[in-house]
């Protein structure tokens, strides 16, 4: 398979709600037992590592699933359960159905907490046992975190809790990409056809007009979420916090930590806290970028492929 070609796959995941269908896009020699596996963020798909894939194909079997809700992939029956825990549960039947021999791991945003918590469940025997059908041994090799931590900052989950609830439709495809270029502004410059590809996937055609193509109740699980108490809402920050440093101390392999230089969810303090606690991590800070890189530049792409290749 050339480098440039992919085939778009779907397994069947479950949740309390019943079935559910998770779409995933694979490059590569679908043999190579070396599997690098990307995680897209909040609202975004999996073709967003198009040329991540493209790049890293010769060398892995790269996997790029569409959260559930997302892209391709269904919508939960019940939207309450567009949380972590389910994402994670899909993916360990990814991973269970992929069997790789080595597994290193992109996460950007949602996705990189995803990973971490992937981590989590790989050093837990409560998760373990919470997620019975996940292998024993795990594999879990490089990691790269995509302007994202064990610890968010608030003012950038303010914004993104407000434009999640946010929906948006337009009358014409021009329309929507004079808009993203608004929207996405912290993504940094890209060109007219990034931007395109960036677009497409999460906006689709409804009649004469275009709208969010993701299932607009992903949006409940924020809600909810805000509709807390503040005791409750700090009980549960500790927890996941607790939750997700561990993991985070608990890798053995090299980690890559990327941050926009203008991000407003990954805090400098925390990206320093995350160097002190793994000594062997390395630290890449993308300028004239906020959140988040979208490894669609050749330097970005440089360093990522790098990283990932260094033996």
């Amino acid at each position: 398979m050339k480098s440039s070609e992919f085939t778009q796959r779907f397994i069947d995941c479950l949740s309390p709600a019943g079935q559910h269908r998770m779409a995933y896009t694979e490059w590569g020699d679908p043999e190579n037992p070396r599997v690098l596996l990307c995680l897209h963020g909040l609202l975004r798909t999996g073709r967003d590592f198009d040329e991540v894939a493209k790049q890293l194909s010769p060398y892995y079997r790269v996997i790029c699933p569409d959260i559930v809700g997302r892209g391709a992939s269904d919508w939960l029956a019940d939207p309450t359960y567009y949380a972590v825990p389910q994402y994670v549960a899909d993916i360990l039947t990814l991973i269970t159905h992929v069997k790789p021999q080595r597994l290193d791991w992109v996460g950007t945003s949602m996705g990189g907490l995803i990973a971490l918590s992937v981590a989590a469940v790989k050093h837990s025997t409560e998760l373990k046992q919470f997620y019975a059908f996940a292998e024993p041994q795990l594999p879990f090799g490089k990691l790269v975190l995509n302007d994202v931590g064990p610890e968010l900052n608030p003012e950038g989950l303010s914004r993104i809790a407000q434009y999640i609830t946010s929906s948006s439709r337009f009358a014409s495809w021009p329309e929507v990409l004079q808009a993203v270029r608004q929207r996405w502004v912290t993504f940094g410059p890209h060109t007219d056809e990034q931007w395109a590809h960036l677009a497409k996937y999460v906006f689709t055609q409804q009649g004469t007009s275009w709208a969010n193509a993701y299932d607009p109740n992903i949006a409940l699980a924020f809600q909810q979420q805000l509709a807390l108490d503040q005791a409750q809402q700090g009980q549960l920050t500790a927890l996941a916090q607790q939750t997700l440093w561990q993991a985070f101390d608990s890798l053995t392999e090299p980690c890559l930590i990327v941050r926009g230089e203008f991000s407003d969810l990954l805090s400098p303090d925390t990206a320093h806290e995350m160097l002190v606690r793994q000594p062997q991590a390395v630290f890449y800070q993308v300028a004239g970028v906020g959140h988040a890189p979208t490894f669609m530049q050749a330097d970005q792409l440089r360093v990522l492929s790098q990283f990932l290749m260094k033996e």
